[in-house]
């Protein structure tokens, strides 16, 4: 295990979790928790036994966003520094893993916190979980990706309203607009991340890599650019170990063990 005293990563078998702890102001993002968020996701990404990865809170949030208490603390607070050096590399590492990332969103998720998990491939919740864009609240705009994210999975209008309204979303609103994957009884919440994160990690590494790389680039491709990438990612996952064990296991009737490979 690896830990400061703002945020830890644990491993267990091929699955890693990060957790942020900070419950006592709601995880929200400073400077030690920002730095070694993006340390351990690079420790992520770099280690190959590692298949999936779960991104969670301590308490009774997921993460408030940003700690106003320290922005504050600067006489001339430079906004463009801490968005460029500090969220844009979380949500691009995010997505430029190449393995499956799952936001657990075990309470509140607000502002910066609420993007964050919008940022990665899966998004589940506690029931009692809620989402707010807070940004409009204090004059601010929808950054760590949220004015790129939230309008692909929820539609223009809808976007607009929670990011300019700053309404509060239950889970079970989020997952019925299309904001998140699925929400589960707090009861069970622990339970179905791990079986979750455990089912990932143990499928093909590499296909599901290939997979994301592909959703990456949907939005920006048009039509015949993205076939043409779907041709040359099919050739890579036709070329590893885990589609011929997925044949071999298909042609046995057997369950097959795919190795990341």
């Amino acid at each position: 295990m690896s830990e400061t005293t703002t945020i830890q990563l644990s491993i267990d078998q091929s699955v890693a979790t990060i957790q942020f702890l900070r419950p006592e102001v709601f995880n929200s993002f400073n400077q030690e928790l920002i730095h070694a968020f993006q340390m351990f996701l690079d420790q992520c990404a770099n280690d190959e036994a590692i298949r999936a990865v779960v991104i969670t809170g301590s308490g009774k949030a997921f993460c408030a966003g940003q700690d106003l208490s320290e922005v504050l603390e600067e006489k001339e607070i430079d906004f463009k520094k801490i968005v460029q050096e500090n969220y844009n590399p979380l949500v691009l590492k995010i997505r430029a893993m190449n393995k499956p990332v799952i936001a657990a969103v075990n309470g509140v998720a607000a502002g910066a916190g609420a993007n964050l998990a919008l940022a990665c491939d899966i998004v589940v919740a506690k029931e009692s979980a809620n989402f707010i864009q807070a940004f409009s609240k204090i004059g601010l705009i929808p950054d760590c990706g949220g004015t790129y994210f939230l309008p692909r999975l929820i539609g223009m209008q809808r976007a607009s309203a929670l990011m300019m309204l700053a309404d509060k979303i239950s889970a079970a609103k989020a997952q019925e607009m299309g904001m998140i994957y699925e929400y589960y009884a707090d009861e069970e919440f622990d339970a179905k991340v791990l079986e979750m994160a455990t089912k990932l990690a143990n499928l093909p590494t590499k296909g599901l890599a290939y997979t994301k790389q592909l959703l990456n680039q949907t939005f920006s491709n048009s039509i015949e650019e993205q076939l043409i990438q779907e041709s040359l990612w099919q050739e890579q996952a036709g070329k590893t170990s885990d589609y011929q064990e997925g044949v071999d296991a298909f042609l046995e009737k057997r369950k097959p063990v795919f190795k990341g490979e």
